[in-house]
């Protein structure tokens, strides 16, 4: 699907910035900052109050709440000095995911996933993350994230993430991102299960919309695992001075839960796919069910017919016309046609 947020920029200097006017456009900003003895944590409304957190010694996490309020994503830019072409990235929110080495900072995008239990779906949105000497800023495109386990660990005075720098809060923020697919994909696994019971039990054509459904959930996971992969492959093996060589070691934990959801996608993948064709099997035997027993039911009436037919010709010498018996006799042939032919049935095993 082509996206109209990208057509619009068409024929505009690269770095621009556009704003979707269909959502939400105030970003909430969120600041915690902390060291292994102290803690801050507060929300502010411009973005030029995060601009001291630049220089200070302390560890910050900047969590802007909306990529759609591209005025607050300019100035946060100007004070970090973020490329224009990464602040063009951040607000266009179909972005692959990827990281970026830019020397002073590294940007990494990724998808967030979450489930809806009330509505039963799968939501996707973006996440771009900044990590840079003594900060990280996170940047979504709604309120509402998979971090608040994060949140309650930096507010414990002995929490490893107190006690590391800025790029063991990235990691913390990455993985708390790729640990939620797997609640994700759990909520799956329950609906597959589900399916298949409906599918031998009693098959419908609402059975077969969820199963689509599904694979357009195991495709939209698809889509954002498969580029992950390389993204956490390439921060492990990172040369650049803000990932430590301890955080790789945690990336490399990270890269291996990429690659266990790749196997339960894949996995999920080929289960749908086997219980599509297992639900058009069932549904195409029921259906030959239906047909041969009408077939059954046509061809016993076809010698009836044929006597009722044979009976019906007005013709004056037919000597069962004149006799008293003649219409039981009629009957007790058809009746006997009938009990022969479906005798012969039963024996062939036809039903």
């Amino acid at each position: 699907m082509i996206s109209k947020h990208r057509s619009e920029k068409a024929g505009l200097p690269p770095g621009t910035l556009l704003q979707n006017r269909t959502k939400k456009q105030s970003a909430e900003i969120s600041i915690i900052d902390y060291t292994p003895k102290t803690f801050q944590e507060k929300k502010v409304k411009k973005s030029a109050a995060c601009a001291p957190l630049k220089t200070k010694k302390s560890v910050s996490w900047i969590n802007v709440s909306t990529v759609n309020d591209v005025k607050q994503i300019a100035e946060l830019g100007n004070a970090f000095d973020i490329h224009s072409l990464v602040l063009e990235d951040i607000t266009n929110t179909d972005q692959r995911p990827k990281t970026e080495d830019h020397e002073k900072y590294i940007y990494t995008v990724l998808k967030m996933l979450s489930y809806n239990s009330t509505k039963g779906k799968t939501f996707i949105e973006q996440v771009s993350i900044l990590l840079g000497d003594n900060f990280v800023i996170s940047f979504q495109e709604a309120d509402g994230d998979v971090f608040n386990p994060i949140r309650e660990q930096i507010r414990k005075n002995e929490s490893r993430i107190r006690t590391s720098k800025s790029d063991f809060l990235a990691y913390s923020l990455i993985d708390s991102i790729v640990d939620n697919y797997f609640v994700v994909l759990e909520h799956i696994g329950e609906k597959i299960g589900k399916i298949e019971e409906q599918i031998f039990s009693h098959p419908n054509q609402h059975t077969m919309e969820k199963i689509h459904a599904l694979k357009r959930d195991i495709i939209f996971i698809r889509r954002s695992v498969w580029p992950l992969r390389e993204v956490i492959n390439n921060m492990q093996r990172s040369e650049s001075k803000l990932i430590g060589k301890e955080s790789k070691l945690y990336f490399r934990d990270v890269y291996d839960h990429t690659i266990q959801i790749m196997d339960t996608t894949e996995t999920f993948s080929d289960m749908l796919s086997n219980l599509l064709d297992v639900h058009l099997s069932k549904m195409t035997h029921g259906m030959n069910e239906v047909m041969k027993v009408l077939t059954i039911i046509a061809t016993v009436f076809i010698p009836l017919t044929f006597l009722t037919g044979l009976y019906g010709m007005n013709f004056i010498h037919m000597p069962e016309l004149q006799w008293r018996y003649g219409y039981p006799f009629a009957l007790g042939i058809m009746l006997v046609a009938a009990l022969l032919m479906l005798a012969y049935f039963k024996k062939k095993k036809w039903f």
